[in-house]
């Protein structure tokens, strides 16, 4: 580790100006440099009342190549696109749009929409969330035994959001939708009661749009649990703004903090979301990852294959080189999931893992950590292994990373071969009558 006295690191020029957030006040203005016509901005402002928008300074200027546009893929990663909703739902919007209707009167129509999108998968409402002592946990997930997600009521924003994220309800401005705590009491109180939890994930939102102050608040109760081996971030402010550990005023504090968490014996995990190579050519990025890395944080990289934007195997295989070289581990490449605009950004099964394959086998040993591709379905983590042909017939070889009933991890099962599946619900079993996961019928034994 380098930041072991108390002088503060010398400074580093940033590639960016001061950070300024733009939202959807500022669509038409931004989209109008992709050259898009006045009817195409309309569009794109209904679909900015459904879903979330939110960019920044760091991604307009540095990441978007302007000039291609609206086809740079940076772009695509964080302007809405009219055709991400279906053209019923936008023209509806628009026409109240243009006779300028009341907020109240398009709020409602948005709000229907939304309800369309499956704004919660995998059961995360209804299965995931604890109970504890007189009522629920609120901001606390626990789907797998030895992990505990946790949402602090501080990081419900990001510096940017993906078009593809599949936390979009958490930005709506819903808060029936919204996921948030901000009692670590409880929740430690949680902990201790449920001696096999191992992990505590903070996600969000982004916690990293927290202040080191905050952070440490939530943070430091948690070093005291011999339990727990690890702490999680996930966190895209790696790729959107990384001056946040290098250039901002508390980027010294928040990374003595980090090593605060591995001089307690927790393994700090620093989930990084990267979707593009375009993310990591930053040299700012580039001191960030090595300044995280510096605290005795481990760096693990995972992003979902989304369609228009990454669905190439020479873009994973050049990120997971990119990352391995800068020191960090790839991790994880996901399924885009079952909700949001997925119509629009998923990869059939077939071609995900084809893709996934492509890369992997050009990359060495080093960088096959990762895994994938991943869905992160109602019954667990389920990972795509293959695609061969058994018994004469074509199929899925499926294995689950992890599961809510743990005895299923890493048995793999099998299910018929589907070339237009983009998602777990869409596959039937091959070889049996039903997956693992799923239970008998009523009164079978």
């Amino acid at each position: 580790m380098t930041l072991v006295n108390d002088a503060a690191p010398p400074a580093v020029q940033s590639t960016g100006r001061k950070f300024r957030a733009f939202t959807a006040k500022h669509l038409d203005e931004l989209t109008s440099r992709a050259g898009l016509s006045s009817d195409q901005r309309l569009a794109i402002q209904a679909v900015a009342t459904v879903l979330p928008f939110r960019t920044n300074s760091y991604v307009v200027d540095e990441l978007i190549d302007w000039s291609a546009a609206p086809d740079d893929p940076i772009y695509r990663l964080v302007f809405p696109q009219e055709d991400m909703l279906p053209a019923a739902d936008v023209s509806r919007i628009v026409d109240l749009l243009r006779k300028d209707a009341p907020k109240a009167e398009i709020d409602a129509v948005a709000h229907a929409v939304r309800v369309k999108l499956n704004p919660h998968p995998a059961g995360q409402m209804e299965l995931n969330i604890p109970s504890f002592g007189d009522g629920v946990l609120p901001g606390v997930q626990h789907k797998y035994r030895e992990t505990v997600l946790f949402f602090p009521k501080q990081g419900q924003t990001c510096h940017a959001y993906c078009t593809y994220c599949f936390r979009w309800a958490q930005f709506v401005g819903e808060p029936s939708l919204k996921m948030a705590g901000d009692d670590v009491a409880r929740l430690c109180d949680y902990l201790v009661a449920h001696p096999d939890v191992t992990s505590v994930l903070f996600t969000g939102g982004d916690p990293m749009i927290m202040g080191e102050p905050v952070f440490r608040r939530y943070v430091e109760p948690l070093l005291e649990l011999d339990q727990l081996e690890s702490i999680r971030i996930g966190t895209k402010s790696l790729a959107y703004w990384p001056q946040k550990f290098v250039t901002d005023p508390d980027a010294y504090d928040m990374l003595r903090l980090f090593e605060r968490v591995v001089a307690a014996g927790k393994n700090l995990a620093f989930m990084a979301h990267f979707s593009h190579p375009r993310e990591m050519e930053s040299p700012v990025v580039r001191e960030a990852v090595r300044r995280i890395r510096d605290t005795g944080a481990i760096i693990r990289t995972q992003a979902p294959l989304i369609r228009s934007i990454n669905d190439d195997p020479a873009v994973w295989e050049s990120m997971w080189r990119t990352q391995l070289r800068m020191g960090m581990v790839p991790y994880y490449m996901f399924v885009e999931r079952d909700t949001g605009p997925q119509d629009y950004f998923a990869v059939p099964l077939g071609r995900a893992y084809e893709i996934f394959r492509d890369a992997y086998k050009n990359v060495s040993g080093l960088a096959r950590t990762v895994r994938g591709p991943s869905m992160s379905a109602t019954p667990g983590k389920v990972c795509i292994d293959g695609v061969v042909e058994v018994a004469g017939e074509k199929v899925f070889v499926l294995r689950l990373l992890q599961c809510r009933d743990a005895d299923l991890v890493n048995r793999p099962f099998f299910a018929k071969y589907d070339p237009e599946a983009v998602w777990l619900d869409d596959l039937r079993p091959a070889f049996a009558d039903r997956f693992p996961f799923q239970a008998a019928p009523t009164g079978e034994r």
